[in-house]
């Protein structure tokens, strides 16, 4: 094991015990948010420390049947010679099991996301893939058992969709779709085509994570413009006779969010205002990342919105993802949110870059 990688699990050691002596003094029960704060990150290190003391232990035993190999003791030696055989490959496995464990977390990870898909070139085909798309992810949710919100929804006149803003919530919905975000395209047959040509469209998918504290991030109400209007989406009469929708306007970035998928204007406003959180927080993350070009390589693909992440090709029958070079011959059962296997390949792939990033340091 690399000497600096030794160093920080060291050091680790040390900070376990820290805390560990911290949770048993009664003054650290005084401070609720600290004694809170301290606990999670015992639960995050602890099993990093316990997999470090499987492999020093492990390390020992190999160096005790060495020893005893060496010593030409007759009797032992061939007890030795089978304890060295069983724990000579451990302690590569375990260390690349630390190594992984010691792969800078993303905070959002474990939690929720919104998700938006908008039509982009290609008219109402686009419009028409946005809808597939958005059952897609709609699929998953289920899939996955995450309970999926419509924000705000604009249906295109061909049953497709101009753009959808969705809330997933969830374990790990994040970390699941984090890779998502860029530009989709399909190649396919449109249903008004009467020469059988393939079209290309596009759609751009986006995934923010969910902010769990608003007040993180702090939004002067000097520059926020609050608008409301009546919801044009589906809902019986009650749309048409109230202004429920809220339409926020953050107005220093430009950024503007809609909701008017709940009845209530508050809750619209609520959920708008959650949104634009997490979009002034993945502002601030992109500027951070733009700044810090180092960063950008630990990312599967630049992470950029712009950037063309995925073909679905009809005709054929595949999807392809050209971040890793990944051809799935399922599309059907891929449009019907079959994703997982793709989603867990792209992290995978991250988590390689993050290795090899780690261990050039």
């Amino acid at each position: 094991m690399h000497d600096s990688m030794m160093k920080k699990l060291d050091q680790l050691q040390i900070r376990v015990k820290e805390i560990e002596n911290l949770l048993l003094d009664s003054e650290t029960l005084k401070d609720i948010e600290n004694y809170t704060l301290l606990n999670k990150e015992f639960s995050d290190l602890k099993p990093i420390v316990e997999k470090f003391g499987e492999y020093n232990k492990t390390i020992k035993r190999i160096e005790d049947a060495n020893e005893i190999i060496e010593s030409g003791d007759a009797d032992l030696k061939t007890l030795a010679e089978d304890e060295l055989k069983e724990a000579l490959d451990k302690p590569f496995q375990l260390e690349q099991e630390l190594k992984l464990m010691l792969l800078p977390k993303d905070s959002a990870d474990d939690g929720s996301a919104y998700l938006e898909i908008r039509a982009g070139a290609g008219g109402d085909e686009a419009s028409i893939f946005a809808g597939d798309l958005f059952r897609m992810y709609t699929r998953l949710s289920e899939r996955e058992n995450w309970n999926l919100e419509v924000i705000d929804i604009k249906p295109s006149e061909q049953g497709g969709l101009k753009e959808v803003v969705a809330k997933l919530v969830g374990k790990s919905v994040f970390k699941v779709l984090k890779f998502e975000s860029g530009v989709h395209r399909v190649q396919r047959v449109p249903e008004t085509e009467s020469q059988g040509r393939v079209h290309t469209s596009t759609c751009t998918v986006a995934v923010l994570p969910e902010i769990e504290e608003v007040q993180d991030i702090n939004i002067d109400k000097n520059d926020l413009r609050v608008d409301t209007f009546r919801a044009s989406g589906a809902g019986g009469q009650h749309v048409n006779k109230t202004d429920s929708a809220v339409r926020l306007t953050h107005i220093p970035s430009g950024i503007v969010v809609e909701c008017q998928d709940g009845r209530s204007q508050h809750k619209n406003k609520e959920k708008a205002l959650s949104l634009l959180v997490a979009k002034l927080k993945q502002q601030e993350i992109d500027t951070q990342q733009e700044n810090i070009a180092s960063e950008r390589k630990i990312l599967v693909g630049t992470g950029d919105r712009s950037e063309k992440i995925r073909t679905y090709n009809f005709p054929q029958g595949r999807m392809t993802d050209h971040r890793i070079k990944l051809t799935q011959h399922n599309l059907e059962q891929i449009m019907d949110g079959d994703i997982k296997i793709i989603c867990d390949a792209l992290l995978a792939e991250n988590q390689l870059a993050m290795l090899s990033q780690l261990e050039s340091e």
